[in-house]
């Protein structure tokens, strides 16, 4: 099984939208997926408590995948490109970890 981990940081405000209605439109998109990409097993996507201290990410993606072809085939499907134009164009920074377990 691979899981695939990604953090981001948005701007305080883009594409009309503050930055809790990015975070709250960016994770209903993503959790979406699951019903539009059958190789998706499991995705949670969490935004952040806000004002806690020594937190340094606004949205975290957890999700993953039985192997590495269905990652690719997940991160090539036009419905995540959709998701991922949107996201490259609020974001400020990105961090992102795949593993095998």
């Amino acid at each position: 099984m691979i899981k695939h981990i990604v953090f981001f940081n948005l701007a305080e405000e883009a594409e009309g939208k503050s930055k809790l209605e990015l975070a709250q439109f960016i994770k209903s998109e993503l959790e979406n997926l699951k019903n539009l990409i059958p190789q998706i097993i499991n995705i949670e996507v969490g935004i952040n408590i806000p004002n806690l201290p020594k937190t340094n990410w606004d949205l975290a993606l957890y999700s993953e995948f039985a192997n590495l072809e269905d990652l690719d085939i997940y991160q090539e499907h036009p419905e995540h490109k959709k998701v991922a134009a949107f996201i490259g164009k609020v974001r400020t920074e990105r961090a992102a970890a795949d593993y095998e377990v």
